[in-house]
């Protein structure tokens, strides 16, 4: 008797070649994934959420501001959870386009993790140099970040830069449970790769890439859709866990601050 396989065909796997270059980088970009008119739609649901004026607050662990470089007050920045509030976030987070290129990198079904939509206005600060691994006893080393971009990313509203070759070494700070920035004379200027992206191209990078963006200093907005998943094996669908344990831990980080009238919606 033929038995029929209930596994996701992997139509959109990664080619044997572009699986080295991700290998040997610790990042990859596909272009041209998402068709323009799928960016639209995007593009206008990030419009509607930062709309949301309900949901943006200080005090909304959802929420996350960055310093103003043309100065003023700090600028609204992300939505951290999003696809509970973005249901073309939600559905492009399980895009088979997306997956079976993570199915070719894990070798193994990805499950999603995290997401974020960061908007990066004109002005917004960017991030330091660092990895997104972190030494919670229960972090999944698997930890892969997908960026699809919105807009048009580039130098000058700080799009994402990355080092080739690092993520082999793991991490590179102590692993103490805390986010630290890494030194910038640790990486070699050789190896960064600045991710200009189109809208609807994808670029992938596990854990371990060091990476950094710079301010943005240009007129326009530098939107991207961050997705992060781990390999199936590493626990299955652990992004609630993660989501409260990760709430935690900003509530703990407030209250040092005397911060303590912050909430969830």
């Amino acid at each position: 008797m033929t038995q029929t396989s209930t596994a996701p065909l992997k139509r959109f796997a990664l080619r044997p070649d572009r699986l080295r270059e991700y290998e040997a980088n610790g990042h990859l970009t596909l272009r041209g994934l998402f068709a323009p008119g799928e960016i639209a739609a995007l593009a206008h649901e990030a419009e509607s959420l930062v709309a949301r004026n309900e949901l943006i607050n200080v005090n909304n662990l959802r929420c996350r501001y960055q310093p103003n470089e043309r100065g003023g007050d700090c600028l609204f920045e992300t939505f951290d959870p999003v696809i509970d509030i973005a249901p073309l976030c939600s559905q492009l987070a399980r895009d088979r386009r997306i997956l079976d290129a993570l199915s070719s990198i894990y070798d193994d079904e990805p499950c999603l993790f995290k997401d974020k939509l960061i908007f990066k206005p004109p002005g917004a600060r960017g991030y330091g140099l660092h990895q997104d691994f972190i030494a919670w006893p229960d972090f999944p080393r698997s930890f892969v970040t997908v960026l699809v971009a919105i807009d048009a990313t580039d130098a000058e509203n700080g799009c994402t830069e990355v080092f080739s070759g690092y993520h082999r070494q793991g991490c590179l700070t102590v692993e103490d449970g805390e986010y630290h920035e890494l030194p910038g004379e640790l990486v070699d200027p050789g190896r960064s790769v600045m991710l200009d992206l189109a809208p609807g191209d994808v670029a992938i990078f596990g854990c371990f890439t060091p990476h950094r963006s710079a301010p943005n200093l240009a007129s326009r907005w530098r939107r991207q859709l961050y997705l992060s998943y781990t390999a199936h094996r590493d626990g299955g669908d652990l992004r609630e866990r993660h989501y409260r344990r990760f709430h935690r831990w900003l509530r703990e980080k407030y209250a040092a601050y005397g911060k303590m009238d912050v909430y969830f919606q």
